[in-house]
């Protein structure tokens, strides 16, 4: 394996990210009145439109999403396409089986006190910082050998790179987890320019497109289900959350390096086709967790309208999740 590790964050006002957003946040509100929704909602916009579609079966009955959509992407045309959900999915789901079949992967590692890689953390710590001053589009890279940063990437709309780099280089002297190889970082500032055109008015966005920055880096196998815009009767989304808690769970109490969780589904089946779990390089015998989609739910309490805030930086790290409590 490489000792070089790369991985990257994207700010909230990625157009990746705002339909990510929007996505959680109609979810959000149909659980507000309705906590048995089932809501599958994909998003995809620019340069000006927005197009929402997919498939919901709700009680609610206020949802207004072109108030939804413009609080998040600003003064766009909606175009508005969803249909409920097919009879034939719901069969299956209203006996308590998952929604789809599919494969997910958890994963937890004593690198960093939010149990994930470091260069996960640091290119996220960085862009938040960034995030504070700049609150616009934007990216950040960060390189790591051996857990200490060789080379970092931001690039932010309307941050001039004078003033961008500064922030950086302050940030890399008051960051704790930020140590630099030889004392060397090699800097790219806005690589291409200085910008001032960015989210929707530079480039499109798609629901569902930033699967890596969403779970733990390149460097860790995902599953491949995204996440944002599906009610928790979805295992891609749910039993995703739930692997994550079983990894930190066993990280803790193994005091382990690192471990990785795998779950596997079929639709309308309420139990797991394969249940893995690996700590350090060993595999055990996973006990103790009800992995039916509806313990799943009442366990980590998802019928809650919790997961816009999910869509910001990734789903994994923030204590304030339950799948991040043990």
């Amino acid at each position: 394996m490489s000792k070089f590790k790369t991985a990257e964050s994207v700010s909230p006002k990625h157009p990746d990210k705002i339909c990510d957003q929007i996505s959680d946040a109609i979810l959000d509100a149909h659980l507000s009145q309705d906590v048995n929704a089932r809501v599958a909602i994909d998003v995809t916009g620019g340069h000006g439109k927005v197009f929402v579609t997919g498939e919901v079966t709700s009680k609610a009955t206020d949802i207004n999403i072109k108030q939804i959509v413009k609080r998040l992407a600003g003064n766009v045309e909606v175009i508005e396409n969803i249909a409920t959900q097919s009879p034939e999915i719901a069969n299956g789901v209203d006996i308590g089986g998952a929604g789809d079949q599919g494969i997910m992967v958890g994963y937890a590692t004593n690198e960093t006190a939010e149990y994930l890689p470091i260069e996960v953390v640091l290119s996220r710590r960085l862009n938040q910082n960034i995030y504070e001053r700049w609150p616009y589009d934007g990216k950040t890279q960060v390189t790591v050998k051996d857990g200490k940063i060789v080379s970092i990437v931001a690039s932010f709309q309307n941050a001039p790179r004078n003033e961008l780099a500064a922030q950086v280089l302050t940030w890399l002297k008051n960051e704790p987890l930020a140590v630099a190889e030889n004392g060397i970082v090699k800097f790219h500032i806005n690589p291409a320019g200085d910008w001032g055109l960015g989210g929707f008015d530079a480039d499109a966005g798609l629901t569902g497109r930033k699967l890596v920055v969403d779970n733990y880096g390149p460097r860790i196998p995902i599953g491949g289900g995204a996440f944002s815009g599906k009610d928790p009767s979805k295992v891609d989304r749910s039993a995703a959350y739930m692997a994550r808690k079983i990894a930190i769970d066993y990280i803790k109490k193994f005091n382990a390096k690192e471990v990785f969780v795998y779950l596997a589904y079929a639709i309308g089946y309420d139990q797991p086709l394969e249940s893995t779990v690996v700590i350090d390089g060993k595999e055990e015998t996973m006990k103790g967790y009800d992995l039916s989609p509806n313990g799943i739910i009442k366990l980590l309490d998802l019928r809650r309208p919790i997961y816009e805030e999910t869509a910001k930086y990734g789903h994994f790290g923030n204590k304030t999740f339950s799948w991040e409590k043990s």
